[in-house]
């Protein structure tokens, strides 16, 4: 196996520790035995636990002396919950590290150094724009702008209708698209709506598998407003994430109540939507076109401050992608986007 083909498996392993890694960054690695041949690959665990390199290095054993270890970020250089990632390379006798994206938390960076200092040949910079695109972006966000990357999250018809006049809603897109929303939210650290959207619809906000069952990870459940939930809500079934109640209208207070998240998407209703636009919160944008015309009925997004074209909120398409009937369209800053799959 090549570096190319080996940072392909790390950037794969790394895609399973989003959300599960928060707020540390989600890592894959792999070893390399001496002869090229795959000896070992691992991802971030959940906070407190082994970082990537070093369940890839477990599970090498001894095929990782004088072999490469290919990783997603620059190992760490510091000891916390863990100790230095860069050490145990050292320790294991990797003669060789490539990895794609330097570490910009000064409390962590400096792996290459040690790891050069002691002997080890190391490279820097393999494949990271696609890193960077992909599964680091909200660890990347959350190190550069102090706080989680917002996704915001449409499901409409080609007119940018969310319900019909009568307020019904499901299902506006199809069973590919729905699936494909519910793999996004096992790797997601939390999902925002309103009371509005909470009472009205009496959602679960779990991620479920197409089989129905729920998938290992589950995100924080975070409702904006100042009404109460009843306490038969199906959002205080204890199946799902934890519940946060954010009693305010301000979407900086959503962020402030989640110090830890990486990566947060807001499915509430338009005026919800509307305020994360309206407070230039929103990072991307994941818009499901339904192909149907609705005609009338509520809106997407409702932005009371857009009164003219010159207001708009531009993004840029970064990418489509077919879900059965349904398109997906990824909308993004000029930073980077995730990958959908």
């Amino acid at each position: 196996m090549d570096i190319a083909a080996a940072m392909d498996r790390a950037i794969e392993a790394s895609y399973a520790a989003m959300g599960v890694s928060s707020p540390n960054p989600p890592v894959g690695a792999v070893i390399l035995a001496a002869d090229g041949t795959l000896a070992g690959v691992g991802a971030t665990q959940p906070p407190g636990g082994p970082h990537a390199e070093v369940m890839a290095l477990r599970a090498a054993g001894e095929a990782a002396r004088g072999g490469t270890a290919i990783v997603t970020l620059e190992p760490c250089n510091h000891t916390g919950r863990t100790g230095p990632c860069s050490q145990a390379l050292i320790e294991a006798g990797v003669a060789e590290v490539h990895y794609a994206v330097g570490d910009p938390n000064p409390v962590a960076a400096g792996g290459a150094d040690t790891l050069r200092a002691a002997g080890v040949r190391v490279t820097g910079g393999v494949a990271a724009d696609t890193v960077e695109n992909g599964p680091l972006r909200p660890w990347l966000t959350r190190q550069r702008l102090g706080r989680p990357m917002v996704t915001a999250k449409i499901a409409a018809g080609v007119d940018g209708r969310i319900a019909a006049p009568d307020g019904t809603s499901q299902w506006i897109t199809g069973p590919e698209a729905r699936d494909h929303t519910h793999r996004q939210r096992a790797r997601l650290d939390a999902i925002v709506i309103g009371t509005g959207t909470a009472l009205a619809d009496n959602p679960t906000l779990t991620a479920r598998t197409s089989a129905g069952g729920l998938y290992p990870q589950q995100p924080a459940r975070v409702v904006l407003g100042h009404r109460d939930l009843p306490t038969d809500a199906n959002l205080r079934d204890d199946t799902g994430g934890p519940l946060v109640l954010v009693r305010s209208h301000d979407p900086a207070d959503v962020l402030a109540a989640l110090p830890d998240a990486l990566w947060v998407l807001v499915e509430g209703g338009p005026h919800i939507l509307g305020a994360f636009f309206d407070a230039g919160l929103v990072d991307e944008v994941h818009a499901y076109v339904a192909p149907m015309v609705l005609g009338a009925g509520r809106s997407s997004v409702e932005i009371p401050g857009v009164t003219t074209l010159a207001d708009a909120k531009r993004f840029r398409t970064a990418h489509t992608t077919t879900l059965g009937d349904d398109v997906l369209i990824t909308l993004a800053r000029r930073s980077p986007t995730i990958r959908q799959d």
